[in-house]
């Protein structure tokens, strides 16, 4: 059962000074073993009181059988201090939910990775699995001799098959983590002046199939991290928390990254077998700038219930965008999040179950719901808000609030009103009246244009103020001069851009939708290409997409419009987001008679950027090609060539099974037998447009062997967006196959699950009777609260459409 607020607030007031000592034995196959002595203080002796421990068997406390029931261990009449000695037998898991054990397919090496974060931490060890119940941890792990072992503490010694750690300073329970298999390893001393000796153990890990890419990658990973970490140690007061800074490409994470305190996890699939593309080199450098951040923002501060959870994600989501620009060197990242991030925000707060950003504490009654507000309101548009705040703060008065509330919460838990307290310190401004007006509500403003006389008026429609750039051009796009604008319930005449084209938050500062007025847009959709700054083209491009999904500009519009400036396009970044937006759009909102003719456009495109040869544009482009083109002829020839991309190569492997010849996947796999293409040859065979075909997978598909990150694969293979008829009997199967799936799975599965909604060209009956089916299922109250958050998304998407 999940652990419920009202419970975890009792325990909060029973429980302190908590010290966790562990010793947990990886070398079996079966299971793994965990011992564990937890020391902690009563504040009122003769109270109870529970540990969780969730999926063990063979459990004793203090060497008898224990009172276990529910996944708890019953703690009775407590003293003033207490140890309890607890020893248990655990099971592997392959959803990526706990102790997850990966076998490599490339070499046959195995991986054992403790994925927890929310409340995930309990099946692996016993604790107190809330975030204000912080604790130490020491830690020693016995493994097989060939593995390497990383854990939250720096590496004391090892001795024989048994890894032993440093104790930790005091962090919450979801942030603990191990990982062991055949690492490889880049590693170097970070300079560090507070540290002992004036540095610290830094260092990247990566499976042993995977050293090529590691070798490849090594030195520019090393320079995104120091420059990183020498920002956040120049910005932040509080020295950084931890004895090491240790990260780790490890299979089976169901999230990006998890900011695990000293050992940061990233999925295994940002090391990427070929060349990214500049947009995934961005979304790396930001992913480890925000996690990183995460070391003071998350870590050593830490929410006190999952209703701030805002505080972490948003804070550590803005961050990363903005020092990738300022310290890593991606200086066009806030360009990647205009085209890519935000617009995901957006489309979350369009939903019903939009949610302040930050939402009151009794609207998280448990963990699972708190699971389900990991999500765009949380990080997008809260990085977005956070970013707005600091452009009407200033910087400078912005950080010294962020300094305040890390110096007096660190090693602790905070709130929303201790943020607001630092905040207010540092500002004479109304902080107080900001965080009502934008983290106490939902939905987003518009700022539109109109005209007086000629005289442009930027007119806010809804209740935020927002401090933004506006700028002015020529009727050919040219800049002709920009002014910094506070909108609030007063119109605001713009006199000195009378005639002029104009286009609102061209610096992408606040979060709300920009409606020009006729005259502008006319100009807008004429020259787009021709705007200088490809910040405010990323801005606008969201903006025709967002015209698009209100239905007031039609799909066929959208795709002449990128016909016309996206063959032109020179910066990578705007180019990818445009041609991934493009194909989103146009299936979902695309009337499915006209579907093909449409992408095959967005392929074309794609396929100048490619026969151009700008290596910037290319790799991305050619993804898309791939994945798009109907010519099966050139598909084949493009497999023949050696130099193909292992990405490129997937995804056209991908689409001639979509075509219906499946004859390449086997060869690939052959070729390539990672992680990566074991995923992407289920994605393969998934696509595969034969009755029989789509019957065997969908078996597997629902039939509970497949981890999170195969189910994933396959469902994105399944549903064909030219197959629509052949499919549609599975349109129902999902909805009842798919909810007794999550019946009987955890968050992650559910999760996964519904990411497998069925996303391609329907006509308006059958999209009808789909939404009407999830709806009656919904009805019922039986769907497990990942999943129904999920399904009432996808309702929301379909009446949209509809």
């Amino acid at each position: 059962m999940p652990l419920l607020l009202p419970e975890a607030r009792e325990r909060a007031l029973l429980v302190t000074d908590v010290r966790t000592d562990l010793h947990l034995d990886l070398t079996s196959t079966e299971h793994f073993t965990v011992e564990a002595r937890i020391a902690f203080r009563c504040t009122e002796p003769g109270a109870s009181t529970f540990l969780e421990l969730t999926g063990a068997s063979d459990v004793t406390l203090d060497g008898a059988p224990a009172a276990y029931a529910d996944n708890r261990i019953a703690l009775t009449d407590l003293a003033e201090d207490n140890t309890v000695v607890v020893t248990a037998r655990m099971p592997y898991v392959t959803d990526g939910d706990g102790m997850t054990v990966t076998v490599d397919p490339a070499d046959g090496e195995r991986y054992v990775c403790a994925h927890t974060s929310m409340d995930i931490a309990q099946k692996v060890i016993p604790c107190f699995d809330q975030p204000d119940l912080k604790s130490t941890f020491t830690v020693r792990v016995t493994a097989p001799s060939h593995w390497t072992v990383l854990a939250n503490g720096a590496l004391e010694g090892r001795e024989g098959d048994t890894w032993s750690f440093a104790t930790t300073p005091p962090f919450s329970s979801y942030l603990f983590t191990l990982v062991g298999g055949p690492w490889v390893s880049f590693s170097w001393d970070e300079p560090y002046a507070p540290a002992p000796g004036g540095t610290l153990p830094f260092g990247w890990h990566a499976r042993a199939s995977q050293e090529r890419e590691l070798r490849r990658d090594a030195e520019e990973l090393r320079r995104i991290t120091s420059a990183c970490f020498q920002h956040y140690t120049t910005i932040f007061e509080p020295e950084y928390p931890y004895a090491d800074y240790q990260q780790v490409f490890a299979p089976g994470l169901n999230w990006g990254a998890m900011e695990f305190p000293g050992c940061v996890v990233f999925r295994d699939s940002y090391l990427t077998q070929g060349a990214p593309t500049e947009l995934e080199k961005e979304w790396v450098a930001s992913t480890i700038a925000h996690e990183m951040a995460h070391m003071w923002f998350g870590d050593l501060v830490t929410m006190k219930w999952w209703e701030d959870s805002w505080l972490n994600e948003s804070f550590a989501d803005f961050m990363g965008y903005d020092v990738a620009g300022v310290a890593a060197g991606y200086t066009d990242a806030w360009t990647s999040a205009a085209i890519t991030r935000k617009p995901t925000g957006y489309r979350a707060d369009r939903r019903r179950s939009s949610h302040p950003i930050a939402e009151d504490t009794d609207n998280i009654v448990d963990v699972d719901t708190a699971f389900a507000n990991f999500d765009m309101i949380t990080y997008a548009k809260g990085n977005a808000a956070l970013a707005q705040l600091g452009h009407w703060l200033g910087q400078g008065d912005f950080l010294a609030g962020v300094n305040r509330h890390l110096t007096t919460h660190a090693f602790g838990n905070a709130t929303l009103a201790d943020f607001l307290d630092s905040l207010d310190s540092a500002t004479d401004k109304d902080v107080r009246g900001w965080a009502q007006a934008w983290l106490r509500t939902t939905g987003f403003d518009t700022l539109a244009v109109t005209r007086e006389d000629g005289v442009p008026v930027l007119v806010r429609e809804g209740s935020r103020s927002h401090r933004i750039t506006v700028s002015a051009y020529d009727d050919a796009m040219r800049l002709v001069g920009s002014r910094d604008v506070l909108v609030g319930d007063e119109p605001v005449r713009l006199e000195e851009f009378t005639g002029r084209v104009v286009v609102p938050n061209s610096g992408d500062e606040t979060f709300a939708v920009v409606r020009p007025d006729a005259q502008s847009w006319e100009a807008i959709t004429a020259g787009l290409s021709a705007v200088e700054s490809h910040l405010t083209r990323a801005m606008l491009w969201w903006t025709a997409t967002d015209l698009t999904e209100s239905q007031v500009v039609p799909v066929a519009d959208l795709v002449a419009l990128a016909d016309r400036h996206l063959r032109v396009e020179r910066h990578p970044l705007v180019l990818e987001g445009a041609l991934r937006a493009l194909q989103l759009v146009v299936r979902r909102y695309d009337e499915p008679a006209d579907v093909a003719a449409h992408l095959a456009v967005v392929a074309d495109i794609a396929k100048g950027a490619v026969d151009g040869g700008d290596p910037l544009l290319a790799p991305g482009a050619a993804r898309v090609l791939a994945r798009l083109s109907a010519d099966r002829g050139f598909l084949v020839d493009w497999l023949a060539q050696d130099d193909v991309d292992p990405s490129v190569r997937w995804a056209a492997v991908h689409r001639l099974a979509e075509l219906g010849d499946p004859s390449h996947i086997d060869p690939e796999v052959r070729r390539d037998p990672s992680v990566s293409g074991h995923h992407a040859s289920l994605s393969a065979r998934a696509a595969v447009p034969t009755a029989e075909s789509k019957a065997e997978v969908w078996e597997r598909l629902m039939g509970g062997e497949l981890s999170t990150h195969e189910l994933d694969a396959t469902g994105a293979g399944f549903w064909g967006w030219e197959q629509a008829d052949l499919l549609r009997p599975y349109l129902s199967r999902y909805v009842s196959d798919g909810l007794a799936l999550a019946q009987r799975s955890g968050q992650a599965m559910a999760d996964s699950i519904g990411d497998a909604f069925p996303r391609l060209p329907l006509p308006a009956d059958v999209r009808r009777e789909l939404r009407d089916e999830v709806a009656a299922a919904l009805a019922t109250g039986e769907v497990p609260t990942v999943l129904a958050r999920s399904w009432n998304d996808h309702l929301d998407d379909l009446d949209r459409t509809l």
